[in-house]
């Protein structure tokens, strides 16, 4: 690739800039040169409504997409996680970091709290997949809405707000809040959200094909790119975003086949909405498609139709 700088679109937080310093070492690595372009987007302004209300679709990718159509910046760095299910046609990813730890824990600021299925403590999230996993696992527990970036969270709870907050660790890990870790979730209730743990790199379709492989050689991880392709074929599958409360983690077996387990987190007194298939590599996205159908034909369509009223 001739000599150019490839320009990195990110969000502000703390958490979004170490994830573009991250992309951007890892092409300094490469020998290309980047530099960091820092977009604000409607989901870091609007902070007194739930993402929910705000409504899924590109909440804290809209503003960055703009950039990408019109040559602002090359690539965008995201959360894969904050994706939404379809990009348009004018997008794609193009590239998936390795993915870290993906599981689910709770920090606090408080010393000696007792966590178990009993426990009458606060909690606070933004996550609708959260609450209703919370409501089901830990019953006496009261659940707070709790928006804004990594620092602003952990502020609001020492403020009083809640006991704890219910966070994804690769985030609390990356910067560097695992001291704060007071417990940690099982992976088999408290199955993530697609793309969880994951970097995603966004670009136009219409940017160059050598800057497009130069960033693939650079960034994709094979094996995380199979899993969250897989993933994220459930939630296009749904027609969901991070405002319903599906999950979906895909990961391989020692025989180099994929679990993958997606559904619904259904409210109490409702049949669990799961399923799991074990399948070929190749097959992981056709896998993802399916369980979806599943989810939706028995009672899946019925609780997001219920969500969206």
């Amino acid at each position: 690739m001739a000599e150019r700088i490839i320009k990195i679109g990110t969000r502000k937080s703390k958490l979004a800039l170490w994830q573009a310093y991250y992309v951007k070492e890892l092409l300094e690595k490469n020998n290309h040169k980047a530099e960091l372009v820092l977009i604000e987007t409607k989901g870091d302004k609007i902070l007194d409504r739930s993402l929910s209300k705000i409504g899924s679709k590109g909440v804290f990718t809209e503003e960055l997409e703009e950039q990408l159509r019109n040559g602002g910046i090359d690539i965008a760095v995201h959360s894969a996680k904050d994706m939404q299910a379809s990009l348009g046609d004018d997008f794609e990813l193009i590239a998936f970091t390795e993915r870290e730890a993906c599981h689910d824990v709770f920090v606090s600021h408080k010393e000696g709290l007792e966590i178990n299925a009993s426990s009458e403590i606060v909690i606070g999230t933004s996550s609708v997949r959260r609450v209703a996993m919370l409501k089901k696992h830990f019953p006496n527990a009261k659940i707070v809405d709790v928006r804004g970036n990594l620092q602003t969270r952990i502020q609001k709870m020492k403020d009083g707000l809640c006991d704890v907050l219910m966070l994804a660790y690769a985030g609390v890990h990356r910067m560097e809040y695992d001291d704060m870790i007071v417990h940690e979730l099982p992976l088999d209730t408290f199955t993530p959200a697609t793309g969880q743990g994951c970097v995603a790199i966004e670009s136009a379709v219409t940017l160059d094909s050598e800057v497009k492989e130069a960033v693939r050689k650079a960034i994709n991880d094979e094996d995380t790119e199979r899993c969250v392709r897989g993933e994220r074929a459930f939630l296009k599958e749904l027609q969901g975003g991070c405002s319903i409360p599906a999950f979906c983690l895909a990961t391989w077996t020692e025989d180099k086949q994929i679990n993958i387990t997606g559904g619904l987190a259904v409210p109490e007194g409702k049949p669990q909405i799961r399923y799991t298939y074990t399948v070929d590599a190749d097959k992981v996205e056709e896998a993802g498609t399916q369980i979806a159908k599943e989810t939706l034909a028995n009672g899946g369509a019925e609780l997001l139709a219920e969500l969206k009223n």
